[in-house]
């Protein structure tokens, strides 16, 4: 399952990079294609080097030391050293919903995050499950993947704004507008749909992974159904592009329509599904 996973994530990021080649040489042409590149991957350098006190920021979080957190530290301590990973940094979001997420640019820079809802609403063994699953984040370097997907898709965004100061592609002249205008619009979307394709399967690896960590998967099948049945129910405040990190999606309670189609997180069913088939070896 995890080389299917790894596999679907390869073949949907070479789908990105030949969306990108496609419009850019439609919109923009091999200039077009050239800047586009440098501001889209402008903006996600900076990402991927201050996601961890962005997010921290953005959640409302704060690093806690082991004095002021020593179950949660132990907890951690003890499932980083099942996954071979160095120590993260953790920190407490002041956040009803219970819920967490794992950052940083690398498994030496990781922080990972619980809210106060978690702590106060979900089982130990539970919980165990949940860290783990951020802890398998960290290990797949999916922080690394996502910054790439994104910086792929700012990129392909990027290029009807040069469509509109550069004209369009010298290298298609004579080419119906309607295409290019067809480009501008359903490029960046298709980007999109990549993008959030790809997030649901780190999600798929990233819950398989954990299990492994933990040595046993219905802990987590079973702190998901708790944590999608709560999401729903408690809102919690934080930026749209920040919902992709936690375990389950933070904006659930906003309703579903439009928004599925652009789902950060796989269903909680298939996700619970597909561990539930761990235990008996499928």
């Amino acid at each position: 399952m995890g080389l299917i996973n790894n596999l679907k994530t390869a073949v949907l990021m070479a789908g990105m990079v030949a969306l990108l080649m496609a419009a850019g040489g439609a919109i923009g042409g091999t200039d077009g294609l050239i800047l586009g590149s440098i501001l889209g991957l402008g903006m996600n350098f900076f990402m991927y080097f201050f996601s961890d006190k962005l997010v921290l920021r953005m959640y409302r979080a704060r690093i806690v030391t082991e004095q002021e957190a020593p179950e949660l530290y132990r907890m951690v301590d003890r499932l980083r050293q099942r996954a071979g990973l160095p120590m993260p940094v953790i920190a407490v979001a002041d956040q009803d919903q219970p819920n967490a997420f794992a950052t940083g640019r690398s498994p030496s820079k990781a922080v990972v995050a619980v809210t106060t809802g978690i702590l106060r609403s979900m089982p130990q063994e539970e919980l165990e499950g949940v860290i783990a699953h951020e802890l398998a984040h960290i290990k797949n370097r999916d922080m690394l993947i996502s910054t790439i997907a994104a910086g792929i898709a700012g990129m392909i965004g990027n290029l009807p704004w040069l469509m509109m100061f550069m004209g369009g592609s010298r290298d298609n002249e004579g080419r119906h507008p309607f295409a290019d205008l067809a480009m501008v619009i359903l490029a960046p979307i298709a980007a999109m749909l990549i993008q959030m394709a790809i997030s649901r399967q780190r999600e798929f690896e990233a819950d398989r992974v954990g299990a492994e960590i933990l040595g046993r998967p219905l802990p987590l099948a079973n702190a998901l159904k708790r944590l999608d049945y709560l999401a729903q129910r408690i809102p919690m405040e934080v930026a749209p592009s920040a919902a992709h990190l936690p375990v389950v999606n933070p904006l659930a309670a906003m309703g579903g329509g439009m928004m599925k189609l652009f789902s950060t997180h796989p269903p909680t069913e298939e996700r619970v599904a597909r561990l539930e088939a761990m235990v008996l070896g499928r």
